[in-house]
């Protein structure tokens, strides 16, 4: 058996959880730059605030309804995901972390639990420890664990938010519930086409013919099929090292000089380099990139990309940082106000797989500078050592006119208690 949990709302839940006065109100999390929602309370969604609405476009509405607006506290939820994944480690040896805030368990040899107790325990303790609440849903596969998951969270006094399937009975009764929209799995172009052939449920899916869903589904989608069949077909995942790793950011105004744009694009060479450490790659190419704001017609475009190969495999923030200027330089132009910026990492190998070039390579002597760089931001906080080519004073420079405390990651935020 597999077990799905999910976070409810999870952004907006990690808020409340530090204001439980919020508790019954609407609550939105914004994106970088209080762009658009990307999380809605149930409250909110109930006053007609959709996903991805444009946050200026939608002030109103929020003063009418009196919605409670975040901007995106990525240290907090980062650091209340850890939490849950924590505490949900201590029910099953065997966890796969799906998203930051989904987790599958596996729960083979739990045959002589009863499950529905089980499930009611994890929800109990992630939610009275954390403060988190939670859907559960176990079924005999994964895809089958994430429609029990969604009954869960759909039915919430019904099912108490666990739901288990256990039966062949329970499978297709959920399966005819679940609108094909809805399947994990199937996209929206694979929708339209099942859609056209009146292929509307989960259950009409498991219906149609193996030899059609490989032809236009491939046989991954053959797989999905098995797995809803309540066949396990998808097994944990391993977690691959990423092959592309990418840093970008829209500015918070428009950059003309040279100097701030070569900044920034330093702070991303120094980002993609610390993410190339953590999963001990290092990269033989790098893309630089730098475009004008499309949407301001009045003001002249220019938008120029740039692939340098390097002359040696690095990951060293040092070499990244040069070599990123050195890019940044060829395709910069003045008399344009520059919007986006960004760096992608490309052509990864393993650390262990560098093949030593003894007249240019420096990344073998930025090793131990690296790693000590790494300890120090890790045990101190973000960036606290950085190179002298970023800006010293601040992060990244995002709009985030409504950012709640980082309660449970920086002392100077802690929770006062008045007695």
């Amino acid at each position: 058996m597999f077990a799905l949990v999910d976070c409810n709302n999870f952004y907006a839940s990690c808020e409340r959880v530090f204001r439980p006065d919020l508790n019954g109100r609407p609550v939105v999390v914004l994106s970088n730059n209080d762009g658009c929602v990307i999380a809605r309370s149930n409250e909110a969604k109930a006053a007609g605030v959709p996903m991805g609405a444009p946050a200026f476009e939608y002030e109103e509405l929020f003063k009418k309804n009196n919605v409670k607006v975040f901007s995106a506290n990525f240290a907090l939820y980062g650091d209340m995901s850890h939490r849950v994944m924590s505490i949900l480690s201590t029910f099953s040896p065997d966890i796969e972390i799906y998203s930051i805030d989904e987790a599958f368990l596996k729960l083979d040899g739990f045959g002589h639990f009863n499950l529905n107790d089980y499930a009611k325990d994890i929800r109990y303790k992630v939610t009275k420890w954390t403060g988190i609440p939670i859907s559960v849903g176990i079924a005999p596969t994964k895809s089958l664990a994430k429609v029990a998951n969604r009954i869960a969270k759909k039915f919430p006094v019904q099912t108490a938010n666990t739901y288990i399937i256990d039966s062949d009975e329970k499978r297709i009764k959920a399966l005819k519930w679940l609108s094909i929209e809805d399947v994990w799995g199937i996209g929206r172009q694979h929708t339209k086409r099942l859609k056209a052939l009146n292929v509307n449920t989960a259950y009409d899916f498991t219906q149609m013919p193996d030899s059609w869903i490989q032809k236009h589904l491939s046989v991954v989608g053959l797989r999905l099929k098995r797995d809803l069949l309540g066949f396990p077909t998808l097994d944990f995942e391993e977690i691959q090292p990423k092959k592309n790793i990418a840093t970008t950011r829209s500015f918070e105004k428009l950059y003309t000089e040279y100097d701030d744009l070569c900044e920034r694009v330093s702070s991303f060479a120094v980002s993609c380099a610390e993410k190339l450490r953590k999963q001990q790659s290092c990269c033989n190419t790098m893309m630089v990139f730098i475009h004008t704001n499309g949407y301001r017609q009045d003001l002249p475009q220019y938008s120029r990309n740039i692939i340098l190969k390097l002359p040696f495999p690095t990951n060293s923030a040092i070499e990244l940082s040069k070599f990123a200027k050195e890019g940044l330089f060829r395709i910069f132009k003045k008399g344009f106000a520059y919007k986006k910026a960004g760096i992608i990492v490309m052509d990864l190998i393993q650390e262990k797989s560098i093949q030593m070039n003894i007249f240019e390579n420096s990344n073998v002597k930025h090793i131990p500078l690296m790693k000590a760089v790494d300890h120090i931001n890790t045990r101190m906080g973000q960036q606290k050592v950085k190179l002298a080519s970023q800006d010293i004073k601040r992060m990244w420079k995002m709009r985030q006119e409504k950012l709640s405390p980082r309660y449970s990651t920086n002392i100077n935020d802690i929770i006062i208690i008045s007695s």
